[in-house]
């Protein structure tokens, strides 16, 4: 089962009894943040709930899977998500 953004807006809204379109705001702004401070190669944390940050991949050789052929794969960049505590801790209880 998951929840799909309209969702998460709705829950969110109710619990912090303030309308979907401040949230929606907050939510456009927080992603912009950890798109600019992570594409800048900044680590984002959340004590205890999250960290966000990019990786560096190196440069590899690799094999198409149709032709066998060998091909280079250039070096490139990931994104990791880090669990925290408490939402380790939310996960183990149920």
């Amino acid at each position: 089962m998951a929840k799909n953004r309209s969702e998460l807006v709705a829950e969110v809204a109710e619990k912090a009894g303030t309308t979907n379109a401040a949230v929606n705001g907050v939510l456009d702004a927080l992603f912009q943040v950890f798109e600019e401070s992570v594409s800048a190669g900044e680590k984002i944390t959340i004590p205890g709930w999250l960290a966000v940050e990019r990786t560096d991949r190196a440069a590899r050789t690799g094999r198409n899977p149709q032709t066998g052929e060998t091909i280079e794969i250039p070096a490139g960049h990931g994104v990791k998500l880090t669990a925290g505590s408490k939402l380790k801790a939310a996960v183990s209880k149920k």
